[in-house]
């Protein structure tokens, strides 16, 4: 620890009670040196921890370690060697850390007294903070990242129930004198102070010679440290996986397992750093030790990525940042072909001269901070904290300025996982700029972009592409990877189809559209872009490992599929996909949709794939159409994920409508829209309703679309009268129809209306055997009736009134799957099944599209009314009024209710009842359980100021800032199709 002073010599050894994390060997591995250091300088730890006493026994021989093998949370449950299960991880805590609190709380209180520690260190143990605050025992944490951040995503995706562990954890941090954090951090926000120190590694013990030497492997043989903590499930390594010339070390495989002689089993106790400094390079997963060891040791990583590890993006950027990374997808790295990535990884330099004795510094922070050191801590701790929260779970908003001193690993994390592209915009002179710059580099075959800034954007982002391969720095709004790939996708000799597709604004109908509601849809202004390139397989420009992979095939060129999506960081996904088209067939057949979707599940952080691919499938399927060529595309989408409008919809159309354009097939808005939802509820296996895809297809800029969706008939465009505007607030909380939530009250929807026909089948059965006469024309009218209720297609077509004199009463509250498919068999739903254990809502379910599609009958008239405030309070009645049935369902959200109640309250307002009112009415929008809020009010500039004093408040009340979604613009139908061709293109490498 260096040389202390005169005083601090004199003072008497500490006591330090170190926690650590029951989440990998990482934590712990990092925690050695720290407490080693600490050891050093004469004072005892006893370290509270999971892992096996071997990690820290091998480096530290001292009677002042103390180990006590106590695990007081879990970390992250993962369902196999890549994948995180994120609601077991929330379950798992819950009983490990949640339930027990208080007993937990006690022991450690007691313990802590009994050893007399004299300072508690969290790595990054959330209860020890507060053990040692009910101690009266000052603490601080040593990490890169803290829990709440990582379960802030799980509980949005995963476990809303469980969203009260984010906050106790939260408030365990904030207990902590301040953090000590480490590089690659993720937003910590609970923290009030931090400092930051070096890179916390291990210390080697010998040379690369004498490891090599040990081991019996030559200077001039190749060495890769395969380094998972654990390989995956079945997986089997085989020899031809390696080049010739190379030697394998294989960490953590189990004592059973036989391996080819090019692989070497190495011992469970081996020590790590020595080996990774023996090697060339490292195959594995990125986790902390992993990447400060491999920046330590100027080793090049090839890395697979893990699905829903969230402290991954920042640590991967700061790896990549330093030239040390080289990712493989998942597929490759299972089936073997991992020659290309390693040949890549030879290539590298990486360049970290950082330092790498952050164990000693921190060790001296602890100390003197134990001793009543004060040290000066973050002057812009507020604007950090602030910002950490903004950014906490996925959230990340851009706001203005950004805080001194954020390293680039950081604010690369930060730009991806907030990525936003522009919106097209009215300014005339950026459009001909663009324009002008844009003619320069492209020739227009076919179609008009008709004047929308953010195509203009889009095609001038392609024009710069071929750049990057000579300068992948400029990278502009998206990551070096991405750009990289997106660089080598096309050939510039032949032609690109360009397509446009926006999100959509659930202003009417909602959920109501899977019963076959009158839905009214407004495409918003954000929108997707796809760029795709058909192809000879012989010329088209093949990524390495998908050149590899035909070659280990021993085939010529074969179609493929390539996909580049922008802005993959902000669901911690992979921005490339690729495939050969022939497996999409058994023989000369398309396979089932059930196969896709075990197909794109092999790979969580590529499924997002099957939104784009899964269209070729479809038009292979439902149009019998053959690819016989190669496939290139590019997707970039300004409509933000999990907002609740309509991201899929945008992909999928905007995707298939570039696909059909490029193979010269004439598909209708409408029959695109029906295939596209198929897409997303067959391969994607998502149970949305059609209103999306059809928004997204076949509407109008400023204008609603009205459709009723048995299954998809349009009724025409709805002028927004010029004095009613209508916003989009989004809440912050992640929305899904792929969620529990959304399908459960489908399914509920769809049980009610099997019910409601099974009661009219018996009262007319009744009704016709009564005294064997005939009815009378009264009679007769109600048999009518009840003849089209027994066989009801969908439950829009049974009245408000019919329902409540009918049927009300005799729906049941909730019924459990089991006893519903006893009695009803099945609920006739082609996209949901029914959990049997689960207990189903029914009465609300049932109730909800019934009514809504009075609503939205009623609001569609109201628009051609004549203008007055009641025309406007009637319209944000019937928000209201839908929004609190979303709510009854059980699909409503503590952000999208308090936005709802922030319009309220601008609208009951002194200040607005005192001249015209100006906001009427919101509800919650698409699937509900979170995303974006739609707003209803005067067209006027004191409703745009009141809109922004609600996302002001809002920010202020939550730490999130809102999206706006205001104006709108044409669907793809309207949009066609850009045929572009390079002029004067860069010569082919």
């Amino acid at each position: 620890m260096g040389t202390a002073s005169v005083e601090e010599s004199k003072k008497r050894p500490l006591v330090f009670a170190y926690y650590v994390t029951g989440h990998g060997f990482g934590h712990a591995t990092r925690v050695v040196e720290v407490a080693r250091n600490l050891i050093l300088a004469g004072h005892d730890v006893h370290v509270v921890t999971g892992a096996p006493a071997f990690v820290f026994t091998s480096e530290i021989q001292s009677p002042r370690l103390f180990l006590r093998k106590v695990l007081l949370d879990c970390g992250a449950v993962q369902a196999d060697a890549l994948t995180v299960d994120r609601l077991a991880s929330l379950e798992k805590y819950s009983e490990t850390a949640v339930v027990p609190r208080a007993s937990i709380l006690a022991t450690e209180v007691e313990w802590l007294k009994s050893i007399k520690a004299d300072f508690v260190v969290s790595d990054v143990v959330p209860v020890a903070c507060r053990a040692a605050a009910d101690a009266g025992i000052p603490s601080l944490c040593i990490t890169n990242f803290s829990w709440d951040f990582i379960y802030a995503e799980y509980v949005m995706a995963a476990g809303n129930h469980h969203r009260s562990i984010v906050w106790q954890i939260a408030e365990d941090y904030s207990h902590c004198e301040f953090l000590i954090r480490l590089p690659g951090y993720c937003p910590m926000p609970a923290f009030r102070d931090i400092i930051d120190v070096p890179l916390v590694v291990r210390r080697l013990h010998k040379s690369r010679k004498e490891v090599r030497k040990e081991l019996g492997i030559g200077e001039d043989m190749k060495v890769v440290i395969l380094n998972f903590g654990g390989q995956p499930a079945g997986w089997k390594l085989k020899a031809e996986y390696l080049p010739t010339g190379w030697l394998c070390l294989v960490c953590g495989a189990s004592e059973s397992e036989k391996l080819p002689p090019n692989f070497l089993k190495l011992a469970k106790d081996a020590y790590t750093p020595d080996l990774m400094a023996a090697s060339d390079c490292m195959l594995g997963k990125i986790g902390y030790g992993t990447v400060s060891e491999a920046l330590a040791y100027k080793l090049p990583f090839v890395f697979v990525r893990r699905d829903y590890f969230n402290e991954e993006p920042f640590l991967r950027n700061m790896l990549e940042y330093y030239q040390g990374g080289v990712e493989m997808i998942r597929r490759d790295l299972l089936t073997g072909h991992w020659r290309p990535y390693l040949e890549r990884a030879m290539t590298l330099n990486p360049c970290y001269e950082g330092g790498i004795n952050g164990g000693e510094v921190a060790a001296r922070i602890l100390q003197d901070t134990a001793y009543g050191k004060n040290y000066t801590l973050d002057k812009l701790s507020g604007p950090r904290r602030l910002r950490d929260a903004i950014v906490l779970g996925y959230q990340l908003q851009r706001v203005p300025g950004r805080d001194l001193c954020i390293p680039d690993w950081y604010a690369n994390a930060e730009s991806e996982l907030g990525l936003r592209t522009g919106s097209p915009t009215a300014v005339t002179a950026e459009n001909n700029s663009l324009a002008d710059s844009f003619s320069q580099d492209f020739e227009i075959l076919h179609g008009d972009f008709l004047g929308l800034s953010d195509t203009l954007s889009f095609l001038k982002s392609l024009a710069g592409l071929d750049a990057l391969v000579d300068s992948p720095t400029k990278t502009g709004k998206h990551t070096i990877r991405e750009q990289k790939a997106a660089a080598g996708l096309f050939n510039w000799e032949e032609d690109i189809f360009v397509a446009r597709a926006p999100g959509r604004l659930d202003v009417m109908g909602g959920i109501a559209d899977y019963s076959g509601s009158l839905v009214l849809q407004m495409p918003i202004r954000e929108a997707c872009h796809v760029a795709v390139q058909k192809i000879h397989p012989s010329k088209q420009r093949l990524w390495k490992h998908a050149l590899a992979r035909q070659q280990d095939k021993g085939q010529g060129p074969t179609p493929v599929l390539q996909i580049v999506s922008y802005g993959s960081e902000l669901s911690n996904r992979g921005p490339t996909f690729d495939m050969d088209l022939s497996d999409f067939l058994e023989g000369d057949e398309p396979i089932t949709y059930e196969k896709a979707r075990q197909y794109f599940a092999r790979d969580p952080s590529q499924r997002w794939a099957a939104y784009v691919a899964g269209t070729v499938l479809v038009l292979m399927k439902e149009l019998g159409i053959h690819f016989e060529n190669s496939i290139s595309l590019l997707v970039s989408s300004a409509v933000p994920e999990g907002k609740g409008v309509s991201s899929s919809a945008s992909v999928e159309v905007a995707s298939m409508s570039a696909i059909a354009a490029s193979h010269g097939l004439n598909i209708s808005p409408r029959e695109l829209a029906l295939l596209c939802q198929k897409v997303e509820n067959h391969v994607v296996g998502a149970p949305c309703g059609v209103m999306d895809q059809m928004t997204s297809a076949c509407g109008e800029a400023n204008k609603l679309l009205a459709m009723i969706c048995q299954p998809a008939e349009v009724l025409g465009l709805v002028d927004i009268p010029g004095h009613i505007r209508v916003w989009g607030i989004d809440s912050g909380i992640r929305h899904s129809v792929g969620g529990a939530d959304y399908g459960s009250v489908r399914i509920g929807a769809f049980m009610g209306r099997e019910i409601v026909k099974s009661i009219a089948s018996t009262l007319l059965s009744q009704s016709l055997s009564t005294n064997g006469r005939y009815p009378d024309d009264s009679e007769e009218g109600g048999v009518e009736l009840l003849e089209d209720e027994a066989s009801l297609d969908y439950l829009c077509n049974l009245s408000p009134h019919r329902y409540e004199a009918m049927y009300a009463k005799m729906l049941p509250d909730s019924l459990i799957g089991e006893s519903f498919v006893g009695k009803y068999t099945d609920h006739r739903d082609p996209v949901t099944t029914i959990d049997k254990t689960r207990n189903y809502g029914v009465r609300a379910a049932a109730r909800h599209p019934i009514y809504e599609n009075f609503r939205v009958k009623a609001f569609k008239a109201l628009l051609t009314s004549a203008t007055s405030d009641d025309q406007l309070t009637a319209l944000g009645e019937l928000l209201y009024q839908c929004h609190y049935s979303y709510s009854d369902c059980g699909l409503g959200s503590d952000g999208t209710n308090r936005l709802v109640q922030l319009v309220q309250e601008m609208q009951h307002s002194k200040a607005s009842k005192s001249g015209e009112g100006t906001l009427y009415g919101a509800k919650i929008t698409g699937g509900g359980s979170g995303g974006t809020v739609c707003v209803i009010g005067r067209n006027s500039l004191k409703s745009s100021e009141q809109i922004l004093e609600i996302q002001r408040r809002y920010k202020a009340a939550t730490g999130y800032l809102p999206i706006l979604f205001e104006g709108s613009s044409p669907g793809a139908g309207r949009f066609g199709y850009l045929k572009i061709r390079r002029r004067n293109p860069p010569k082919q490498n």
